[in-house]
């Protein structure tokens, strides 16, 4: 079982939409329906620019995201820039995801698939787990709010699963898994604050390393992720920070508050 560090950490990603790096608001993306689509932020650069700069910056673990389509190769190209320094995720399977890590994945994240007819499926997350090794696999554990409970949303977020986050279900994942990711998609783009409630669940559920993703908006939410899971869980700023368009968390803070606290674990 991996250890879980014991204070909260900045976690980047890299949102490809159609071969470009995007932020998007999480519950715009619709395949029936492309007009429906929210765009924060369309990037000018090449998604090479991102994966560098991680890369210089010591940000291993960063998640590159496959939303739909076309993304293919210019994920290969963020991890040509910098191998086994990534996770990749979108459309992984069992029959892809060997493939992934021989172009240069460290990890790769996995959701739809565990959910044939968005029921889950067990037998596949052991298959894929003992295909290509616990330490290689994140699960993606996104979800949305129905109640007072979260449902996981596979599909770009689009359909919901038969499966509630509980700390049941991710003591079933953990035993398969080195990682989970969480992104909380009704807040996912609108840069109006965390769940905070899910990220405190998430403190005293998780067994494993956490990332959570949604809503950030301010470099204090990293103090606050870190104050409501006891450490435990990471947090990951997109269309707030400043190399995304965003105004209010500047990317330079982000590394700074990482090498600050790089020595407690």
């Amino acid at each position: 079982m991996s250890s879980i560090r014991q204070r909260t950490a900045f976690r980047p990603c890299i949102d490809l939409h159609s071969g470009q790096v995007k932020q998007i608001v999480g519950g715009s993306l619709n395949d029936k329906d492309e007009s429906l689509l929210k765009t924060n932020f369309v990037s000018s650069k090449p998604p090479s620019y991102y994966a560098k700069l991680y890369r210089d910056n010591c940000l291993a673990g960063a998640h590159v995201i496959k939303l739909g389509p076309g993304n293919d190769e210019a994920a290969k190209e963020c991890l040509r820039t910098w191998p086994d320094g990534l996770q990749i995720g979108g459309g992984i399977t069992l029959e892809n995801a060997q493939t992934w890590i021989d172009a240069g994945a460290a990890k790769v994240i996995v959701t739809s698939y565990l959910f044939p007819d968005a029921k889950f499926s067990l037998e596949r997350l052991k298959a894929l787990s003992n295909a290509i090794g616990v330490k290689r696999l994140v699960v993606d554990v996104s979800c949305r709010k129905r109640g007072s409970e979260w449902v996981v949303a596979m599909d770009k977020w689009q359909t919901m699963t038969d499966m509630k986050v509980s700390k049941e279900f991710l003591d079933i994942l953990a035993d398969y898994c080195s990682e989970f990711l969480v992104h909380a998609a009704d807040v996912e783009g609108l840069c109006k604050g965390i769940d905070e409630e899910l990220v405190r669940v998430l403190g005293e559920w998780t067994r494993i390393p956490t990332t959570y993703a949604g809503g950030g908006n301010s470099l204090s939410d990293l103090e606050l992720v870190n104050q409501l899971s006891h450490g435990k869980v990471d947090l990951t700023f997109g269309s707030a920070l400043d190399i995304f368009g965003g105004k209010t968390v500047k990317f330079e803070e982000c590394v700074a508050w990482n090498n600050q606290n790089a020595n407690i674990l």
